[in-house]
Formats: structure tokens, sequence, C-alpha cells
């Protein structure tokens, strides 16, 4: 199954989290071939989180960004071999899996290295008239036996380092020596020729048996004896592909892990004679691949927006997924989409109140913890049905939720602004990021509105301390205007506080500016009184 990010915006407010909750929920009832994951791009603030907590329902996780990342393009199904495994098995797995390496590991599974084509090019297909060695890969007498399919007549398991021999003509010429390997056929002169010179190993081609007198020679110089089903020639060849693949890998592999940004390691990757990357878990050991042809049209992870349509209050990376949904109660954005898809932009008070209608839309019913953090949305972003944003179908909804819920949702609301309405103890930095929105002006220039719901007027007592959190973070963005809305739930108004030109902002809405303050009697949608009046005079 496919899974599709259902995400609100940056600095995520109660309709934000609830949105991508509920519609998480609704999506995946009705679409049973993908995956809705509901996620939030930052902390949740208070209100949010005493939704949470009411509700009893799951805290969305943290989505950093939307980049494409090693997890989402590797080959999860590829051979691996064990650093004392024959190259010869190897090379088989790689030619099957049709790849340019083998991951090594350890006997603890972890990543030692990589078995590389060119590793074994180099190896066999090198210009040489001497005699093939074991000098450089010591190879155990157990693995010869395995890539032969023979038998071990006698001898102990240990590590050969020596030349091999074939001995198909008078031995005599032979350059074998002490240590070395010897393949030879029936030839008992050949046989008791190669064990006085002091090879330790012998191997009897085509299935010839010794002598006993052979063998016993064997065992008395030490000597190991393997008869081998194969020819001469195919046994002299197979004895160096037993090579442990310990012995010819590169040990400094170009490696990642899941969470790795693709971007990050294509040019490694291309660059790479093997031409991959082995991703690895925290243990290092290799769970993927990341090869040259994964990087051709990579997959696109999948999001569906809710409450924002603005790039800048987007995930990270947006611009780089595929977007399959937009729903929105806002202003059509900057978001944009490589083809056409479903979106929405209903002039409502509440995402939450359309989430909520697609569910009686489909003949569905929100489970009870999802229908409690919906219904403690629309109360949010409408101030308990008091913003000007707020229509007659959120309060349909709102109506429709009590029902379900068996509760009074004003009575509801009024408890969850007084209980999280005390900020007294939060930094003014926290308090204009907590719920803040950037947009982009006509003439190009960006203005971040920040809002905040309280309960009477003491947090402006704090106003100067707000407003140079405010010119900070103004300047170090390269914003136009910073604006804070404090929104008081009982008086219905709000005061806006402003780093910038506070003369052009108290002109757009006709009303005088105290310092850096103007009073806005029953202003409390910024969605729908306040942003209009500030992107127009900017």
């Amino acid at each position: 199954m496919a899974t599709i990010y259902v995400t609100g915006h940056r600095n995520p407010d109660a309709d934000s989290i609830a949105s991508a909750i509920g519609y998480a929920e609704l999506k995946g009832r009705l679409d049973t071939r993908n995956r809705y994951v509901p996620v939030r791009l930052g902390e949740c603030n208070a209100q949010t989180r005493w939704l949470l907590e009411r509700s009893g329902a799951p805290q969305p996780r943290f989505l950093p960004h939307v980049m494409v990342r090693a997890c989402d393009v590797m080959q999860s199904k590829f051979p691996i071999a064990h650093l004392q495994a024959p190259i010869r098995q190897a090379g088989i797995e790689m030619a099957r899996a049709s790849l340019e390496l083998v991951p090594v590991v350890d006997d603890d599974g972890a990543l030692v290295g990589v078995l590389t084509e060119r590793a074994l090019a180099r190896r066999f297909i090198r210009e040489t008239r001497e005699a093939s060695t074991l000098e450089d890969a010591p190879t155990q007498v157990a693995a010869i036996v395995e890539v032969l399919g023979g038998r071990l007549l006698t001898g102990e398991d240990k590590p050969l380092s020596g030349r091999v021999w074939v001995h198909s003509m008078d031995p005599t010429r032979s350059g074998a020596s002490h240590g070395d390997v010897v393949v030879v056929g029936n030839r008992a002169d050949a046989q008791r020729l190669a064990i006085d010179r002091g090879a330790q190993l012998l191997v009897l081609s085509n299935g010839s048996e010794p002598d006993g007198d052979i063998l016993a020679l064997a065992e008395e110089r030490g000597a190991a004896v393997i008869v081998s089903p194969l020819d001469s020639y195919v046994s002299g060849r197979m004895i160096t592909l037993a090579a442990p693949c310990g012995a010819l890998m590169e040990r400094e592999p170009l490696t990642a892990t899941s969470e790795f940004l693709v971007d990050e390691i294509s040019e490694q990757i291309k660059e790479s004679h093997y031409g991959a990357a082995v991703v690895i878990d925290p243990q290092r050991r290799p769970i993927g691949l990341v090869t040259r042809s994964a990087l051709v049209a990579p997959p696109r992870r999948r999001v569906l927006l809710v409450d924002h349509a603005e790039q800048a209050q987007s995930v990270a990376g947006v611009e780089q997924a595929e977007i399959v949904e937009i729903l929105d109660h806002h202003h059509i954005g900057s978001i944009e989409t490589r083809i056409p898809v479903t979106a929405t932009f209903d002039p409502v008070g509440s995402t939450a109140t359309l989430v909520v209608e697609r569910f009686r839309h489909g003949g569905m019913e929100p489970s009870p913890a999802t229908a409690m953090m919906l219904l403690g949305a629309v109360m949010s972003d409408t101030i308990i049905l008091n913003s000007a944003t707020t229509t007659d179908r959120d309060r349909q909804v709102v109506e429709y939720l009590e029902r379900v819920l068996a509760l009074n949702a004003p009575e509801y609301g009024r408890e969850m602004f007084e209980a999280t309405s005390d900020v007294s103890e939060v930094s003014a930095d926290e308090i204009i990021g907590r719920d803040a929105k950037q947009y982009h002006a006509s003439s190009g220039h960006a203005i971040c509105i920040a809002q905040i719901e309280v309960v009477g007027k003491s947090l402006l007592d704090r106003s100067d301390e707000l407003v140079a959190a405010m010119r900070k973070a103004r300047e170090s963005r390269d914003l136009q205007l910073y604006a804070l809305m404090v929104t008081d739930v009982l008086t219905k108004g709000t005061d806006l506080l402003v780093a910038g030109d506070v003369g052009a902002v108290a002109r757009a809405f006709g009303l005088p500016a105290h310092d850096s303050q103007i009073e806005l009697p029953g202003v409390m949608s910024r969605k729908k009184e306040v942003a209009p009046q500030l992107l127009a005079a900017m």
C-alpha cells in the first residue's frame, strides 16, 4: 500500500491537526488501496494539546520533509555474502540479481565491505603468464571442497596461500613447491611427485580415486586430498573461486541510512564504479541498495494538504512531492501541482467543517475521538462561532457533532479557551510563532500574521516584549511586516501589534495607532478581516 501523508500547515493549530486526523480517517475508509497517515509539521500548541488529551486522539507524528529519501527508492531484496563465503557463490548471486556488487557482512550481520564485479574481473581477467595463486586470498580447504562439490579424503581444514598448478603433462617440469595446490588426474606418479614437492593440497580430477599408498603418503606429509567430479581445467579455475569474499572486498563502500536524502548521495552513486550505495540500519546491517537505475525518475512522496495552500506554510520539499488533493477554507495560495488534482477552497469558518461534511456525505460518522477533535477545531477557528468567518454550515456541523457526542458545544469551546489562554509563562518568541502564517503580497514582499486567543487583556502588558520579538523575527526572515493578533474571546475584539510600517497598517483599517498597537473592536478573523487589509496595504 502506498503511503499518503495528510498534513496541515507549519505552526499547526487545532484546525490543522484535527482536519489532518479526521480527513486521514475518512480517506482511509473510502480508499483501502492506500494508507493515509495524519502528520504534523511542528509542535502542537496548548489548545491542540488540550484537545488531544481531552479526546484521546493520538498526536500525529512529526514529518520533517517530503523530499525523496533512500528508503523511498532502495531495493530491499538483494543478495548478501559472509566475509568467509566463497567468491564464486557471491558472483553467482550478483549475476542473478543483475547487480554490480554484493554487500559483505561479518558474523553479526554488520556491513564490512562490498564485493564488486570489478574486483572479480581484476582477479580473473588480468594479463599474466604465471600460475594462479591464493597468496592474496588465503582459502580454507573446506571452501575448496564446497565449490568443487568434491570429497575430502584426508587432511585438515586449514587456510592455503600457495600457487595453483594443473599437471597435464610430465610433472617433473612443474614448478609446484611447498604450500602449493596441485590438480592432477589418475596418474600415481604425478600425485606422488606433487606430495614429495610439498603440496599442501592434492586435487584429483574426474572423480579419480587415489591408491592407498598415496593417501598414506599424504597423511604422513600433512597434505590434504580432495576428489573432484570436475575435469582438471575446471577444477583449477574453481579453486581460485573458493577464495573468501573478505579477501577481495572493498572495505569502505558508499553507505547511507534510510533517511538519507537521495539528492545527497546521487552524485556519489553515479561516480562509483559499482553504481550503488548500501543502506544500513543503526547496527550497520544492510537493509537496502540504492542503485543508479533508482535515480531515474524516482517515485515522489505523496501528500494531501489540508487547511493551507501556501508553499511557505507547507511541508519542506512539497515542491518535490506529488500533491494528491487540497482541502482548504482559505484563499488559493502559491502551491503548484504537476498534474490536475482535486482542490477545494470553500469559504467556511474551519477546514474541520469540510471534513465533517464529507463524512456525512459518505454516510459515515467519525470515531468519537476524531469527532471531539473536529468539534474543538470548529470552535477554535470560529472562536466559539463568533468570528466573521462563521457560516451556517459551521453551525450545522456543530449541531451535528453535539448530537454525536452528546455535549454542549459552546460550553466545550469556553472550557477549551479558558484552559489554554494563560500564556504568562510562555516566551515572547513562542507566542509570536505559535500560530503564525506567512503571506506573499502582490509587491513580491512577504508578511507574517500571527494570532493568539486570550481571555482578558493581561497579555498586552507584555506588548513591548512581543513587538521586540517580532522586529527581530522580521529582520531575520526579511519580512516587510510582522503582525500579532491578540484576540479576546470574551470581548470579541482584537488588539493588533505591528512590527513594520505601523502607519500604513493604521490607514488600512482607518483607525489610529498607539505606538505599535492598533485596537480593532469586533475583529476576530485573520483570514477574512486582517490578512486581506494588510496584503492590500503592502
